[in-house]
């Protein structure tokens, strides 16, 4: 693929190469929202994110002004009036900041990108960042689904993730969302995290059947380098996670959520039929999309480019009426389809056997790693789905 190293010209108007827009109309349309902020850094994350103390409150003042110069941004370079199917808001704590700031953000999207009548249109929150009067309010200015980041009901658990809610919060939560109307509601849970039990996650998974939500995402924890956990861990601290446990609790978290009625459709997310998160199988589906906000990342038409990752660099960009973006690739037909054979792979719904070499196809059946539907398309097995990372290797050779 040809990459643009930082620095070099980004996608500004008139600059999307043909035939970047050649399948818009036809592609699903959908716009990232990151919003950078948290109220604290939990040891284990190295998301684009930034407490009051690091940025200053006015920063958050700011925030939507600049999210909304970059609406306006996007209007130059791509088709006005393209629909809008999906929107996620993202980050960080989006609900830290006031519902009217994002309400106006929406609200600049539907005046240039009309949005769907159906459309999908998710926030992040952390238990303790909502109430009923601003999920009242996130509801009124269109939010119709949420995903809270629980991660487990264990409080010794949420102890060594740093988290800042305590194990009753997201019962809260989760019942103040239903009364404001809002009843497509993510669970977030994070498995493998040193110390953690499998009866701990059983817990966890016994609060998810209490709550009767609708979506469950499930993700093993990684250590990240440069990470407070990375270096609790270097240190002999805090044990590493072990790939062993790892695969026993995503069969548990399988096996559990199965029982429920759900069904995995990626592999790391599970949800009763007609709630699956839409935003995010247009991504795994390599659909189009514009990532607002400092290092949010966009796509269309094969073409990607990123924001600047510092929210004072992204602002001062778009005050002096530049692009935030910092650098782009373009994707060749060939990177496109191989792309699109590593994204399908992850959902229930699989890819075209043709997709991959023969041989490989026919080695990864033999081993019980995936299997052919009806119509020749190879899925993940259980054990496939354990050997997902080995997989794409092999994919890629």
């Amino acid at each position: 693929m040809a990459k643009q190293p930082e620095g070099e010209i980004p996608p500004v108007t008139g600059e999307l190469p043909e035939p970047a827009l050649g399948n818009f109309e036809s592609t699903p349309f959908s716009f990232y929202i990151h919003v950078p902020f948290c109220s604290s850094r939990c040891g284990y994350c190295d998301f684009n994110t930034y407490t009051a103390e690091e940025l200053g409150i006015s920063s958050r003042t700011t925030w939507a002004d600049t999210a909304i110069q970059e609406v306006e941004l996007a209007a130059k370079v791509i088709p006005v009036g393209k629909s809008v199917s999906t929107i996620f808001i993202g980050g960080g704590t989006p609900t830290l900041l006031p519902a009217s700031e994002i309400t106006r953000v929406l609200a600049a999207i539907n005046q240039k990108f009309p949005i769907e009548r159906n459309a999908e249109i998710t926030i992040e929150a952390n238990p303790d960042s909502v109430d009923l009067e601003k999920l009242s309010a996130l509801k009124a200015a269109g939010i119709n689904r949420i995903s809270f980041g629980m991660q487990s009901a264990s409080s010794r658990v949420l102890k060594v993730l740093e988290r800042s809610h305590s194990t009753g919060a997201i019962e809260l939560a989760v019942a103040a969302a239903r009364a404001a109307g809002i009843d497509n509601i993510n669970i977030d849970l994070i498995y493998g995290t040193p110390g953690e039990t499998l009866d701990d996650l059983r817990l966890s998974l016994d609060v998810v059947t209490k709550l009767a939500v609708e979506h469950v995402s499930a993700y093993a924890l990684i250590v990240e380098d440069g990470t407070r956990l990375a270096r609790q861990i270097s240190q002999g601290d805090i044990a590493s996670p072990d790939d062993d446990d790892m695969a026993d609790k995503y069969e548990l978290i399988d096996t559990f959520l199965s029982a429920l009625g759900m069904q995995w459709y990626e592999l790391s997310n599970w949800s009763f039929p007609a709630h699956e998160c839409e935003h995010n199988l247009n991504y795994w589906k390599s659909h189009n999309w514009w990532g607002i906000g400092p290092g949010a990342h966009s796509h269309i038409g094969g073409v990607r480019w990123w924001n600047a990752k510092h929210p004072n660099t992204w602002t001062h960009k778009l005050s002096e009426s530049e692009s935030p973006a910092v650098g782009r690739e373009i994707l060749t037909a060939q990177d496109q389809q191989f792309e699109d054979l590593l994204l399908r792979m992850r959902l229930r719904e699989g890819f075209a056997i043709g997709q991959a070499a023969q041989e490989v196809s026919q080695e990864l059946l033999d081993e019980g790693l995936i299997h052919l539907t009806e119509d020749d398309r190879a899925v993940l097995t259980l054990r496939g789905r354990l050997l997902a990372d080995a997989i794409v290797h092999r994919l890629t050779l």
